[in-house]
């Protein structure tokens, strides 16, 4: 089982990390009792490494109650000061003090400013972050500290200046390599001996499940035995800059197949001709992704009700998958998903443009643009009507039917 050394902490990290971020769920809450067989499972794997957030929900909590006992000094945790809630400096201050108290904790392991570009960065700095942040540490608050990355590539480099920083998260994977902190500021980073932590290698799932058809024969050609994952997750581990993949793993097999990976994937392992083939790939998915979305939710809640994620992923697999004709799969999944036919509606043609949800969104996409080419690719004029009419109606009657049918 390899381990690799963060320079800067001495602390050495499984390359496989636990991201708190998308638990198993039941009812709209954390599934505690499946989420905790999957963590202490992990654990007891060699995973060492959980990222949480004040901004995740219920993890926290939920993170307090169960890293306790055998399971308390096997991990180290990492959560976020949220740069969006903070107003002033005592406001930093009140969201450790209750942090520290949802993890039941004297001390939290990694202590990251969440989802910071040089803008909010400097806001931050006007506020007395660096006062913040070593009165922290000097009081054992907080042991190592940095900040997870949601800006363009040319600012990396000066946040990376900003502070004696330990770590960094970044988005990296193998479609999205020169976005963000891209390849050169990652070297940057591991030149100053920080730890590199990678959100999103799966791109929100888009890069593991199912791919265009010319993709997945790419891949298949290559290796029949290898999944899309495989071929996502080595990709990132391969680079011997890396510490640690962050994955949101929500059942049994996705960990399974995470921890298999992470134990035979050592940093430059991938062969020339593996490296070539995601490329080709790389460049089959650009030519059908419409969307640059990674699904993370970051621009969520909308005022207005729209599921913004959801609608783009929805249109992004239109084209991904080449869904033909008036009616298809893609129509079907955003009546059911997104229109309220299950349950609320957050279709994108309930967005008003009030431009909340484009200073969240990590991509920097013009969400309220985007939103415009859903509505015109699924909506229609009286859709709501006969949306309406088919959950009042339609669906009573054909549970109806169901029922007389089974008698």
């Amino acid at each position: 089982m390899q381990y690799r050394l963060i320079k800067k902490t001495g602390d050495e990290i499984f390359p496989l990390g636990f991201g708190a971020m998308r638990l198993p769920l039941k009812n709209g809450k954390i599934d505690r009792n499946k989420a905790k067989e999957l963590i202490y499972h992990a654990i007891n794997k060699g995973v060492n490494f959980i990222d949480t957030a004040y901004l995740y929900g219920d993890s926290e909590t939920f993170l307090g109650e169960i890293l306790k006992g055998e399971y308390a000094d096997k991990v180290k945790i990492c959560t976020k000061l949220p740069a969006i809630n903070v107003r002033k400096y005592e406001d930093m201050e009140e969201i450790l003090s209750e942090q520290l108290k949802r993890l039941q904790r004297d001390s939290i392991d990694y202590y990251l400013i969440h989802a910071v570009d040089s803008k909010a960065m400097n806001r931050l700095l006007k506020k007395d972050l660096i006062k913040f942040l070593n009165n922290a540490r000097n009081e054992g608050k907080i042991r190592h500290i940095g900040f997870s990355y949601h800006g363009p590539k040319e600012e990396f480099p000066l946040l990376i200046d900003v502070y004696d920083w330990d770590v960094v998260m970044v988005q990296y994977n193998y479609f999205d390599e020169n976005v963000q902190a891209s390849i050169e500021g990652i070297e940057y980073a591991a030149s100053k001996d920080m730890g590199i932590f990678v959100m999103e290698p799966l791109k929100g799932g888009i890069l593991a499940g199912k791919m265009p058809s010319q993709a997945e024969e790419i891949f298949k050609k290559a290796n029949p035995n290898k999944s899309n994952a495989q071929w996502a997750m080595e990709w990132v581990l391969n680079n011997r800059n890396i510490t640690c993949v962050l994955s949101g793993m929500n059942s049994p097999e996705q960990l399974e197949e995470n921890l298999e990976i992470a134990y035979k994937t050592t940093p430059m392992s991938m062969s020339f001709e593996d490296l070539e083939t995601v490329e080709i790939v790389k460049r089959v998915m650009r030519d059908s992704l419409k969307i640059n979305c990674s699904t993370c939710g970051y621009c969520m809640p909308c005022p207005r009700g729209v599921n913004i994620p959801e609608c783009m992923k929805i249109y992004n697999e239109k084209f991904l998958f080449n869904h033909k004709g008036f009616i298809n799969q893609s129509l079907m999944d955003y009546f059911q998903y997104v229109c309220g036919i299950m349950g609320n509606s957050g279709n994108a043609g309930k967005c008003n443009g009030c431009g909340k949800c484009l200073r969240k969104c990590p991509q920097k996409l013009d969400i309220i643009s985007e939103l415009k080419k859903v509505k015109k690719e699924f909506e229609f004029p009286g859709m709501k009507y006969i949306l309406s009419f088919v959950r009042h109606i339609g669906f009573p009657l054909y549970r109806q039917l169901v029922k007389l049918l089974n008698r």
